[in-house]
């Protein structure tokens, strides 16, 4: 199964300069595959694998908190262009749902993918055309509109919310 899902995204990139958005979110709960898959796409087109949360840690460490959310996009941007590739891809992102930082994820992923492809794993589930975050009630739950993205879903609706 592995094997399909990482020839669907290197079909998907092939296809993102065609989009206004070059987004591709791969969604699974938590170990449901999303590494994996990323790891093989990286060995595959022979790119560096961004663990946001590691990246973004060591930047925001001198930081207070206002910093934090106020720097963060730039950050995240800074560390994008860093890695000076084509394609960026992006794992563990669950930093970015911290409410202190008061950010919309998806809108930030958004944004860095107007100038390349990005393929980012996102812990949770995909139903009613939206991408849900964590569990209804829980501090960080979110769910974002599927507009202008690509969804790649390793887990069917059925499997639970992840996070």
């Amino acid at each position: 199964m592995n094997e399909s899902i990482v020839t669907q995204v290197l079909d998907t990139i092939r296809q993102a300069p065609n989009q206004y958005f070059k987004l591709v979110i791969i969604v699974a709960p938590s170990g449901g595959g999303k590494t994996k898959v990323l790891q093989d796409v990286s060995k595959e087109i022979k790119t560096s694998l961004i663990n946001v949360n590691l990246e973004l840690s060591r930047l925001m460490l001198d930081f207070t908190p206002q910093q934090r959310m106020l720097q963060l996009p730039r950050l995240l941007n800074e560390i994008v262009t860093k890695f000076n590739s084509d394609v960026v891809l992006l794992d563990n992102i669950e930093l970015l749902f911290d409410v202190s930082l008061k950010l919309n994820p998806l809108a930030l992923l958004k944004k860095i993918s107007r100038n390349r492809p990005v393929i980012s794993s996102w812990n949770g589930t995909v139903e009613d055309n939206h991408l849900k975050y964590a569990r209804q009630g829980h501090l960080e739950y979110g769910s974002y509109d599927l507009d202008d993205i690509i969804v790649i879903n390793l887990a069917p609706a059925a499997a639970g919310e992840g996070g």
